[in-house]
Parts: structure tokens; C-alpha cells; sequence
């Protein structure tokens, strides 16, 4: 079975050296679910869940897709591998009606870490509605290890104002990419408070980050940290790129970005398109740990920067 988790989970690295059949199960329905404080909304969903779950394979693998349709709504849905060679990248084969389950195989040819998204017609609303996620095709050299690995992805949605505690679906904004909501993980809040990534000082912190669009840039940052290595559009063989600020990441797009954190403490991550942060685009890691006032030295502490 392919390894799979939820967001902002990351399934544990490949440790074999072989390539192997990996068996992935999607189904395609709708949930209703939070968006936004005080406003619910009708999801697309691969699994139950936006975005869709992270799978973890190696190159060269065959991914043996399942793929099911329980959709009461009676919409046709099918995935599109961004990571898979061929028509459509699996779209045209994966193509199912309500009830019915199909099975296709795709040889993994390319490492790197992709976007998966719903193809089906018309394309633009079934990935605004909720229908991506991310693939990893891990490379044959492994990454270097890591303390802590998370899932984030930034979406945009397209609604009608708030009625009633509901949000509706709005393909005219979407047409005009006039977004109401910017978020991460699929909805406002979703990696603040209790869903906060979190670290301990001294960790190195590996972040696999997509941008299903369907139509804005991101501009990822996190605030107060530089990024030692930067996997630029999920390019896993050539050499990283060394402190990076912010890093670009385009609609269908996908970056991997290695930190370590060094001073305790909750960092924000963010979109540096900075006005979208007030339509929800905003996530925390918190760090815990004993402060280090010779990289840190806040007003008021009992530290002394060296020479003070």
C-alpha cells in the first residue's frame, strides 16, 4: 500500500532501495465542513478531506491507482498527477461516475514532490472546490533526515458572502480570481492554536509545500526564520538553494524548504502577498525551549547579547 497521511502529517520515509507496486485508494465525495468562523461550506473531496491525503512513494515505483465515486451530488471526478507521465497525467483513465471504482497504473519516472488535483470538467471548480494534494516521488538518494516533516498546502476559495453561517461556491470570482478566502490546509485557522505545527528548539523542520491555486503565486514565508535549503518547484536532485527569505510558488506548483530553529517561540507562516493573510492565509509553528539570548535578546530578559 502506498504510504499516506493527513495534513499537515507526512508518512515516515521510504527505507527500501528497490522499487515497488504501491496500491492507493482514493474516493471522490463531498463535506460539508468549517471554512471560516461562522461560515460552513459545501467541500469536494479526495477521501473526505481538503486537501487530499500526502503520498509518499519512491521513483521508479508503479502507483496502482483505485480511485471510487461517492458523490451524491452525481458529479463524474478523476485525479491528475502532476508526478505521471502520459495523457492528461492519469485524467483521461481515472474517470468515474457515482458507484463506480477504476483502477489504473502509473510508472513513477520523475522524483521530486507534486501537485495532484480533479481534472474532470470543469476543471476550475472541481480544484476550487477542494480536490488536490500533494505526491512525493522521493528520489534514489534519500533527503537529508530531518526532525519534524509537515504537509501545508495554500488554496484559494471563491464564495459568496456569508448567509446564514454558509459560504457558497462562486465560479464568477473565481473567473475574476477575486478570492474571499487564502488559506492553508483548507480553511481559516486550520494551523493556528490547536493545529499548530509545532518543533523543539534545535530541530531541523522540513516543510513539503504546495499551492493548489487554482490561479494566485504564493510567496512563502515564515516569519523570523530563513530557510537553510530550498528545493525550489519541488526539484529534489539538483542543489538546493542556501537562506532564502521567501520563495516563489506558482498555481500547480510545489516547494520542499529545510529550517532549523534555534529560538523558541511561535513563528507565523504566511503568504508575503501580505494583504492575503486577512482573508486567513496564516499558519504558526510553535517552538518550545529554553530561550537563547546570544541570538534572541528581547527587552526585559535576564540575557546579554555577547558584548553587551
Amino acid at each position: 500500500m502506498a504510504r499516506t497521511a493527513i495534513a499537515p502529517n507526512v508518512p515516515p520515509p521510504i527505507d527500501r532501495t528497490g522499487s515497488a507496486i504501491v496500491e492507493l485508494h482514493l474516493d471522490t465525495s463531498i463535506k460539508t465542513a468549517a471554512l471560516a468562523p461562522g461560515a460552513s461550506y459545501e467541500y469536494w473531496t479526495f477521501n473526505g478531506q481538503t486537501p487530499g491525503p500526502f503520498i509518499r512513494t519512491r521513483v521508479d515505483d508503479t502507483l496502482e491507482v483505485h480511485i471510487s465515486n461517492s458523490d451524491g451530488n452525481g458529479m463524474p471526478h478523476n485525479v491528475d498527477f502532476h508526478a505521471v507521465t502520459g495523457p492528461g497525467g492519469g485524467a483521461n483513465v481515472t474517470t468515474v461516475e457515482l458507484g463506480e471504482t477504476r483502477i489504473a497504473s502509473f510508472k513513477l519516472l520523475h522524483p521530486g514532490l507534486f501537485v495532484y488535483h480533479c481534472a474532470a470538467p470543469p476543471v476550475a471548480a472541481h480544484i476550487a472546490n477542494g480536490m488536490y494534494g500533494l505526491i512525493l516521488v522521493e528520489p534514489r538518494r534519500r533527503l537529508p533526515p530531518v526532525d519534524r516533516e509537515y504537509y501545508v498546502m495554500q488554496s484559494e476559495f471563491y464564495t459568496t458572502a456569508p448567509s446564514g453561517g454558509v459560504v457558497m461556491y462562486s465560479g464568477s470570482d473565481g473567473a475574476a480570481e477575486h478570492p474571499r478566502y487564502v488559506v492553508f490546509n483548507g480553511a481559516v485557522g486550520a494551523l493556528q492554536g490547536t493545529g499548530a505545527l509545532t518543533a523543539a528548539r534545535g530541530d531541523r523542520v522540513r516543510i513539503y509545500f504546495g499551492n493548489a491555486g487554482p490561479n494566485l503565486i504564493s510567496s512563502f514565508h515564515v516569519i523570523g526564520e530563513v530557510f537553510d535549503r530550498v528545493y525550489r518547484e519541488g526539484d529534489l536532485i539538483s542543489r538546493p538553494g542556501r537562506s532564502i527569505q521567501s520563495t516563489l510558488v506558482p498555481a500547480g506548483g510545489a516547494t520542499v524548504v529545510d529550517f532549523a530553529v534555534e529560538v523558541p517561540g511561535t513563528y507565523l507562516l504566511v503568504d508575503h502577498a501580505i494583504y492575503r493573510t486577512q482573508k486567513g492565509g496564516v499558519g504558526e509553528l510553535v517552538v518550545s525551549g529554553t530561550e537563547r539570548p546570544d541570538i534572541y535578546d528581547p527587552p526585559g530578559s535576564s540575557g546579554g547579547m555577547p558584548g553587551h
